[in-house]
């Protein structure tokens, strides 16, 4: 079943649910019409929610990963392969924490991921600071979705990019990123404005063509950053801003 609803402010995000349960996504729409947000499309399946995204070009999809006929990770894969300079964004919605999905998913361009228990509060804030352009996952949470699933699934096939196009500068921020350090421990750390850091930031993702941070710190581990990095980082923050 779809239903659409294009009749709230064009400037807070437009989202597309795609979840097979019915409760779920009049839950999440409900939450989401109280902060003004216009849910324009619902779909119950991965196929349906890919025909969604393509027609409404939402803003923002909410995307389960377990769903009949379609599973979302494949979903995520196909909207973005069709749409690969849009600026929709794909969070995955999961009930455990660390699911085994969620790499493959981040991996595919997925933002990032929420469990289906998150406060309203929290579900509207994921909504907004996605469609802003940041990464709805702190780098530090990444890393630990990396080293758990990513050697043990070598049929996913990794990100590509070559790192000799950056600066020594750019490379060193970008490994102190993997470690999960927030951009204010990254200006503590390197002596500079936390606006050079988000500059910096905003090169590495562009040189690598990279969608956002958390591709960021895959990139980096599967090219071995991690290992080569001298010393222990600073303690990451739980921020998740760019």
């Amino acid at each position: 079943m779809i239903t659409t609803n294009t009749s709230l402010p064009w400037q807070e995000p437009r989202v597309v649910i795609a979840d097979d349960q019915a409760l779920v996504r009049t839950g999440f729409r409900l939450i989401l019409a109280e902060a003004g947000i216009s849910v324009v499309a619902e779909a119950a399946d991965g196929a349906e929610a890919v025909g969604v995204v393509l027609k409404h070009k939402p803003d923002v999809v909410l995307m389960d990963i377990r769903m009949p006929v379609m599973d979302g990770l494949e979903a995520t894969r196909r909207i973005l392969a069709a749409q690969p300079t849009s600026a929709c964004r794909i969070i995955m919605l999961t009930t455990f924490d660390l699911d085994q999905y969620v790499y493959a998913a981040l991996q595919a361009g997925a933002s990032g991921f929420l469990l289906k228990h998150v406060t309203p509060e929290y579900l509207v804030t994921a909504v907004r600071l996605v469609r802003s352009g940041d990464a709805l996952l702190a780098p530090s949470i990444t890393r630990r979705l990396v080293e758990r699933f990513a050697p043990a699934d070598p049929a996913v096939p990794h990100l590509r990019a070559d790192l000799a196009v950056l600066t020594p500068r750019e490379l060193e921020v970008l490994r102190l990123l993997a470690h999960g350090l927030s951009n204010a421990d990254l200006a503590r750390r390197l002596t500079l404005s936390e606006a050079t850091v988000k500059t910096h930031i905003g090169r590495i993702l562009s040189k690598l063509q990279l969608r956002d941070r958390v591709q960021a710190v895959v990139l980096a581990y599967q090219a071995g950053l991690m290992e080569s990095a001298s010393g222990e980082a600073a303690a990451p923050s739980q921020g998740c801003t760019r």
